[in-house]
């Protein structure tokens, strides 16, 4: 069985490593006023940023269509492509899942087998990465989805932003209730909890927060089976590298990697937003 391997934009895989496991991406857009640009087509993710700083009004930003979806996976069946697996960010933050299963509805000459990472940004990326692996290894699609949900019990990521008002106001973050009168003093950490972005705890400076992030993550490393860890940014690549350097000191035998959070995921968390994501063996 051919297989073929897709996910949207905001899984932010690096060039070279789509091209060399042949990871389909469809765009999520970013739309300043009457201006509406494609993830990594249309605009970068420094473009971005600038445009975000000059700006008085939040950017919205809008998911593919169904017929995105149809379209592409029409192409990959005219390719001989059996079945495809796709990968997206968590269907509760975005409609993009919800867009690919119902494409697969529609079309009759491939299978399509859709993933909700519950997650965004490369921890993302990391299921699609590990999906097209295993199909170059000959796994049948339904072995490729019971291991991607093995490896999501084995994921964990924290990020913290410098300010909550995107994400509220973009209705990303549930159990703001929970932060209400504190949001400009605090550095919440949030995470996932079953695909909702939800508070984990509530940090007084940026530096503690992202120190409590680490922290957490050494004590997942003491145990011996983190894998990958990866550190994420938003317009702020020193910061993410100062971290990465830091653990290599102290683990250099663990495989690092650095990421960004690109315009979609950037216009919710805003400029400065650090996250970090790591897996432990499955």
């Amino acid at each position: 069985m051919k297989i073929a391997v897709m996910s949207d934009s905001t899984s932010y895989i690096p060039r070279d490593l789509r091209n060399k496991y042949d990871i389909h991406i469809v765009p999520l857009s970013v739309v300043f006023g009457t201006e509406s640009y494609q993830e990594d087509i249309d605009i970068t993710t420094e473009e971005f940023y600038e445009k975000l700083r000059e700006t008085n009004t939040l950017p919205t930003t809008s998911q593919p269509s169904v017929g995105a979806f149809v379209d592409l996976y029409k192409v990959l069946a005219n390719d001989d492509y059996d079945a495809v697996i796709t990968v997206h960010l968590s269907s509760k933050i975005s409609g993009t899942y919800q867009a690919a299963l119902a494409a697969g509805e529609m079309v009759e000459d491939i299978e399509v087998y859709a993933f909700d990472s519950e997650l965004s940004a490369l921890p993302q990326g990391i299921f699609a990465l590990e999906a097209a692996k295993m199909a170059q290894s000959n796994l049948s699609p339904k072995e490729i989805i019971s291991r991607l949900n093995k490896l999501k019990e084995n994921m964990k990521a924290y990020f913290m932003v410098d300010d909550l008002t995107n994400l509220q106001r973009g209705g990303r973050l549930s159990g703001a209730q929970a932060l209400v009168g504190s949001l400009l003093k605090i550095k919440p950490i949030l995470h996932f909890v079953d695909g909702e972005i939800v508070p984990y705890e509530k940090i007084r400076t940026r530096k503690k927060a992202i120190n409590k992030i680490v922290d957490m993550l050494e004590e997942d490393v003491a145990k011996g089976t983190v894998e990958q860890v990866v550190f994420i940014h938003a317009n702020d690549e020193s910061s993410a590298k100062q971290l990465e350097s830091e653990f290599k000191v102290r683990h250099p035998n663990i495989e690092t990697v650095i990421s960004y959070f690109g315009p979609v995921i950037g216009t919710h968390l805003g400029e400065g937003a650090i996250g970090i994501a790591w897996h432990h063996k499955y």
